[in-house]
């Protein structure tokens, strides 16, 4: 069980990454492998130029075809998710997303752009055959703050949005038992009294 975390920012660092490194992190204290594409990285002629042929482009094909469940992050420039991620998106085969699930992540300067998720990125993960995209986490420039020793530090409400976001990928998703709430109960221990 692998699940692929996709960086969409052009820039690094970023606070979109910071976002799939703290999916990460939480991810990793369930003892689930992840993989990473950072778009930034890949072949910006294979990009732009739409060579889907590319050996890179075709390495993150075949990543993407591979991986149980995918974490996309981005940010959100006047109102869409990146270009970099556009692009990126349109070389992926139409049905690279049949059969997972999809946990949508976006950064802006601003609570404005949040619909950005459900209005502009949604529609298109769903017609990538998306078996089921998660209510996406948006945070504002705000709630990702740039530290004076480089680090970034994430706002608690943040933080808990983001451990309900991985709880519910990996719940949903890729189908792990729940963390939170009361154990499971066998039927045959059920009693009842009339």
């Amino acid at each position: 069980m692998t699940v692929l975390l996709i960086a969409g920012s052009p820039s690094a660092p970023s606070r979109s990454a910071v976002l799939l490194d703290a999916v990460a992190a939480r991810l990793a204290l369930r003892e689930v492998p992840v993989e990473r594409i950072a778009i930034r990285e890949l072949a910006a002629h294979a990009l732009v130029l739409g060579e889907a042929s590319h050996p890179a482009i075709q390495r993150a094909a075949e990543q993407l075809r591979r991986a149980d469940a995918i974490v996309i992050a981005t940010p959100v420039y006047k109102a869409a998710y990146s270009g970099v991620l556009k692009l990126f998106l349109d070389l992926m085969p139409q049905s690279a997303l049949r059969g997972k699930s999809v946990l949508p992540l976006a950064t802006g300067g601003s609570p404005h752009h949040m619909l950005a998720l459900d209005y502009a990125l949604r529609p298109v993960l769903q017609s990538m055959a998306a078996r089921h995209v998660l209510p996406g986490v948006y945070a504002t420039d705000n709630q990702v703050t740039l530290q004076s020793e480089g680090a970034y530090q994430l706002q608690s409400e943040l933080a808990q949005r983001l451990d309900d976001a991985v709880e519910a990928l990996a719940h949903e998703g890729l189908k792990l038992p729940a963390t939170s709430g009361f154990e499971p109960v066998p039927f045959s221990r059920v009693r009842c009294s009339v």
